[in-house]
């Protein structure tokens, strides 16, 4: 599909980027990925997003777009003779950005809190409200799905994009934790869901490898662990 220049500023390892990646590959957009090392931020991306200074960055002609759910809405919108991200239906729509802005407003701070969480107490407090988010998702999932394998019914759909992108960090820090946070004995649709999203073409090759997120972790934490030392 004719692409008018487009570019994606990111690094391969950001959930955030990676959604924006999944939205371009469902709509076979052709585009240039632009590689960025967030601790020696390029010129290019600080021009792109002066506010934020961060990715993903979707430039598309001289066009600059910011935030991961405003860029993939963006391209729902101005690619719209490909298959639709965002539900059509305005409630179906409106309830799909109530749970976008609930997964990384409410839900994804706790593994941030986590990072930074001194004792056992603290943690497994923290692993409870993931779990507990982890159901709500199961019960929106068998709502939205209508039966069907994605959350946006039989194809991949705005909500898939946003939890989906996790898939790959839920594992890492399962790993890290001795957690199993999608167990099949509680929340067996979102497990047929991962399954179902992770295997799909447009997404298969872009969610980093287990292994490569663990050790991303492993630099996070003792990050977080030298600053608080200070």
């Amino acid at each position: 599909m004719p692409t008018n220049d487009v570019k994606l500023l990111g690094a391969p390892a950001s959930q955030y980027v990676n959604r924006v990646q999944f939205a371009l590959n469902l709509k076979s957009i052709d585009y240039e990925f632009i590689p960025q090392n967030m601790r020696e931020k390029s010129e290019l991306l600080l021009k792109s997003n002066p506010v934020h200074k961060n990715i993903p960055v979707l430039l598309h002609g001289d066009k600059p777009i910011c935030d991961s759910l405003v860029i993939v809405q963006y391209i729902d919108e101005f690619w719209f003779d490909g298959p639709s991200i965002l539900p059509s239906d305005p409630y179906d729509r409106a309830i799909a950005r109530f749970w976008a802005a609930y997964i990384d407003d409410k839900w994804i701070p706790f593994f941030k809190e986590l990072t930074t969480a001194k004792d056992e107490e603290s943690k497994t407090a923290l692993v409870e409200k993931i779990l507990e988010g982890l159901k709500f998702f199961e019960d929106v999932f068998v709502k939205a799905s209508k039966g069907k394998c994605f959350f946006g019914g039989e194809t991949i759909g705005f909500l898939d994009i946003v939890l989906g992108c996790y898939l790959g960090w839920l594992k890492a820090w399962g790993i890290q934790l001795d957690v199993n946070f999608l167990d099949e004995a509680k929340t067996p649709a979102l497990v047929g869901w991962a399954e179902s999203f992770s295997s799909d073409k447009a997404i298969h090759g872009i969610i980093p490898e287990t292994e490569e997120l663990f050790r991303i972790l492993q630099i996070i934490l003792a990050r977080a662990a030298d600053a608080a030392s200070k």
